[in-house]
């Protein structure tokens, strides 16, 4: 029996998703509201559900500031997170930082630390300085702009 060729574009679709290039970035209106008023709600595939548990445990110090919430928002948000967290150790981070990962560490290993400190970067946490789509879900290598305005080669 022949695979239909949408099944196989499904597939490949699935794959390119998994790989990072591509994320469907789920809607959660409390969490792109509490999360992204300070920063880029990063989106829940790149921690595994046990580290955005951590996460949203210490939130009273988190990263150096206090970001509580009340309980109720806490639970909603982190029930989606784990709902929509990676099931890969390649996500996972002991200092709960997405920029520690493997994964993370894998697809950056070829930017030079230049880029890291340059002004308008400043670290590897602020992603949509260089990955101008990356707020819709798109990390692809054809969607960076450098910090100078060159594209990424």
């Amino acid at each position: 029996m022949k695979m239909p060729f949408v099944f196989f574009l499904a597939i490949f679709a699935t794959a390119a998703q998994a790989d990072g290039h591509q994320l469907t970035v789920p809607a959660n209106a409390q969490w792109q509201s509490e999360c992204g008023s300070c920063h880029l709600a990063y989106p829940p595939q790149l921690l595994t559900a046990e580290n955005w548990r951590q996460v949203m445990k210490g939130l009273d110090r988190h990263f150096g500031a206090n970001a509580t919430l009340d309980a109720k928002e806490n639970a909603e948000i982190l029930a989606f997170l784990e709902r929509h967290a990676a099931r890969d150790s390649r996500y996972s981070a002991k200092s709960l930082r997405i920029s520690d990962t493997p994964w993370f560490q894998r697809e950056h290993r070829e930017v030079p630390h230049t880029v890291w400190s340059h002004k308008q970067v400043k670290s590897p946490a602020n992603c949509t300085a260089c990955h101008i789509d990356g707020d819709k879900g798109n990390w692809s290598e054809r969607g960076v702009r450098l910090p100078d305005g060159r594209r990424w080669e």
